[in-house]
């Protein structure tokens, strides 16, 4: 290569910066031909991780966080770069690997081959090393796009399924969950328990203070909610400041306990707002499901109980509990 070429690509590095998907898996035979291309993947600022034959290229391959981008030479021990395509693309393996083939067959039939068996590009040796770079690249940048469109694709996965103000399960998502739960129940018969749950007086909150600071206070109970629930229970935002929340695999004396639990967590302490602190309170009600309960569950039963005894809780006083050990369509 020139100088005026070498200063051209070391000019034009400095413009270009890899990401951390820039990680290249070279499987090269040829340890004079590895040991170049190894030292031009870095000088390009790739991380390489470079290996002699096809089999130790496919245990790389299965290992978790393995690169993405894979050059593979044709010609190797063990297993060559055509039956490595071939593995790889029968097999899921996680994120889509963009693999370039190094061939010294320039015949039209073996390009074909080599395409047909996964590789999504290839060279044929000897190759430039500036075609070399701008492959790697195009391949690179193939990735970038496929990681972005996958945030983006998890971004509205999350969205459709939670609340925009608290970030919980949206109302449709965890109606959702509870019938999951529901059916799980009528084919285990194990216990389970549902907790209806209200802000207190938040009316009053937001006619003192605004909507901003009602929304301040409804993010702040959401998150001391879905920090005291376990790990595998479920909390959604119901509508307004009513939140649904379902506790699995738990009998109905520590479904009380954990409905309790979830009642101190927000009358403990004041809420910081931009008003001041705002003392909240919520109330809570519950209808637990032994395991082998008598009655199989039903979902729209299970709402209204849970909703009554409630409303049972708002006018005994508020900032309580009231619990039913049952699955019947009426509270008591």
């Amino acid at each position: 290569m020139s100088a005026k070429a070498e200063a051209a690509l070391l000019d034009a590095d400095r413009v270009w910066k890899p990401s951390p998907l820039d990680a290249v898996l070279l499987a090269e035979d040829d340890p004079v031909f590895r040991h170049l291309l190894t030292s031009w993947l870095r000088r390009w600022s790739y991380t390489v991780m470079a290996v002699d034959n096809g089999l130790d290229a496919w245990n790389v391959l299965q290992q978790q966080n393995a690169p993405q981008l894979v050059v593979l030479d044709w010609m190797m021990p063990g297993m060559d770069g055509v039956e490595l395509c071939r593995l790889v693309r029968s097999h899921s393996l996680g994120p889509y690997r963009y693999i370039l083939l190094i061939t010294a067959k320039d015949d039209k039939h073996d390009v074909v081959v080599g395409l047909e068996a996964g590789a999504d590009d290839y060279l044929t040796k000897p190759f430039n090393v500036d075609e070399l770079r701008a492959r790697v690249r195009t391949g690179s940048r193939i990735l970038k796009l496929q990681d972005a469109l996958l945030r983006t694709q998890e971004a509205l996965q999350f969205q459709a399924a939670h609340d925009a103000l608290t970030s919980l399960w949206n109302r449709s998502a965890i109606l959702d969950l509870l019938q999951r739960e529901v059916q799980l129940h009528r084919r285990t018969g194990g216990s389970f328990g549902v907790m209806m749950a209200d802000l207190d007086y938040f009316k009053k909150i937001n006619d003192s203070h605004g909507h901003q600071v009602g929304d301040d206070v409804l993010r702040e109970v959401s998150r001391r909610l879905s920090t005291s629930v376990r790990g595998y229970d479920y909390i959604g935002r119901y509508g307004g400041e009513e939140f649904l929340i379902i506790v699995s695999k738990c009998e109905p004396p520590d479904v009380a306990a954990n409905a309790e639990r979830l009642r101190r967590c927000v009358s403990d302490s004041p809420i910081s707002t931009a008003a001041g602190p705002i003392a909240c309170t919520i109330s809570v009600g519950v209808v637990a499901v032994p395991q082998q309960a008598e009655e199989l569950p039903d979902l729209g039963a299970l709402l209204k109980t849970s909703d009554s005894l409630l409303y049972r809780a708002k006018n005994n006083g508020r900032n309580r509990v009231e619990v039913a050990i049952s699955a019947r369509t009426s509270a008591g």
